[in-house]
């Protein structure tokens, strides 16, 4: 029986498993970041080795594959330079590099073909069909994208609270949680240049930060549930990563996406085809905004149900164009925390190994039983 090493390389921290042809998982182990484009390439392969020695229990023994799950750019990179580090814990075979978000989908089920969305620090759709990836949308960064992401939550908070501050905008609790997060004491009195002081505060501490820290203001939304500007944050936040599940669901299955004529805001016939994708296949849910506490994840749901009028769903944002009056969805998404599953089940897959449910349920209880 051949045993395999299976890796999900975050940009916060690895996981990595062992496992053997048969789906049962042996080993465990975890370490620092492992992605070198974030991180930097020497740097990341430490982690990735570490977190395999873990795995190993610091002991070599004979690896007949390795599998890498990565976002982006890494996947890109020879991966010679993988196979040499890992020869040193036993590897005889090759390191084969796959995208984190196949790892994600596999996390949550053994099914070749479906959805996921992830909402992270960033946030992405994706669309798998015969085990590959053929379509994404999102997941372009702070810059071009990432609608919905922890970093959007987070600028969204940032920006509420400035313009609270200054008049432009509602009171709102975030704006005590906010300065509290920052150690910006607020003073009425206390003016300087004509603005609060605690708005120059805010200010220089806020830009002193790079544009993906400001996700760490994200579970302020979550903090404030009673608050009216953190709620109506919260649902266009899920307008946003619906409408991101809905365009990836709407690619053909050679990877074209169904898009409406120039000026149209959606088109019907198009989203009631992305609905009707994601009632047949499994839908899967990825990512600490939509995974802790499961406020985004329903109101996602919510989105997706909502009707095709444009009348407000019960939480009061406007529906989005194109929705049906009655939800055609089947099953809830299956939510999952991270890729190391998915790692485990692809390392199978890509070797030869048909998974079925049988074998997907020894891979997730033996690693859970390994993760206590």
């Amino acid at each position: 029986m051949h045993n395999y090493l299976a890796i999900d390389a975050g940009g916060t921290s690895t996981r990595a498993v062992l496992l053997d042809s048969s789906g049962h998982c042996f080993g465990y182990g975890t370490a620092g970041a492992g992605n070198p484009v974030s991180r930097g390439f020497p740097a990341a392969v430490e982690s990735l080795w570490q977190a395999s020695s873990n795995a190993l229990g610091g002991t070599p023994r004979t690896i007949s594959q390795a599998l890498l799950a990565m976002a982006g750019a890494s996947m890109e990179l020879p991966t010679h330079l993988f196979r040499e580090r890992f020869m040193t814990l036993g590897l005889t075979g090759n390191v084969m590099i796959e995208s984190d978000l196949l790892a994600a989908f596999y996390s949550g089920t053994h099914q070749d073909d479906g959805c996921a969305l992830i909402a992270g620090t960033g946030a992405v759709g994706a669309r798998i069909a015969h085990a590959q990836l053929v379509a994404v949308t999102d997941g372009m960064g702070w810059l071009l994208g990432d609608n919905g992401s922890g970093f959007w939550l987070g600028q969204q908070v940032a920006r509420a609270v400035a313009a609270a501050l200054d008049g432009r905008g509602r009171p709102t609790v975030l704006t005590e949680l906010l300065l509290a997060e920052l150690d910006i004491p607020l003073d009425s009195s206390q003016r300087s240049q004509g603005r609060l002081r605690a708005q120059q505060q805010l200010i220089l501490k806020t830009y002193q930060l790079s544009p993906v820290e400001l996700s760490r203001f994200a579970p302020l939304v979550f903090a404030a549930t009673q608050d009216a500007v953190a709620g109506e944050i919260v649902d266009e936040a899920a307008r946003y990563l619906a409408q991101t599940l809905l365009a990836v669901a709407g690619n053909t299955v050679d990877g074209r996406a169904d898009v409406p004529a120039a000026g149209a805001v959606g088109g019907e016939s198009g989203t009631t085809r992305s609905r009707a994708e994601l009632a047949k296949q499994p839908l899967i849910f990825g990512g600490s905004v939509l995974t802790k506490g499961g406020t985004v994840a329903a109101a996602v749901m919510e989105q997706l149900a909502s009707d095709r009028s444009g009348r407000s769903t019960s939480s009061g944002t406007a529906a989005i164009p194109g929705m049906n009056a009655e939800p055609t969805l089947a099953a809830s998404p299956v939510l999952v925390e991270d890729g190391v599953v998915g790692a485990a089940v692809l390392a199978l897959k890509r070797n030869g190994i048909t998974v079925d449910a049988a074998i997907f349920a020894r891979v997730q209880d033996s690693l859970a039983a390994l993760r206590q």
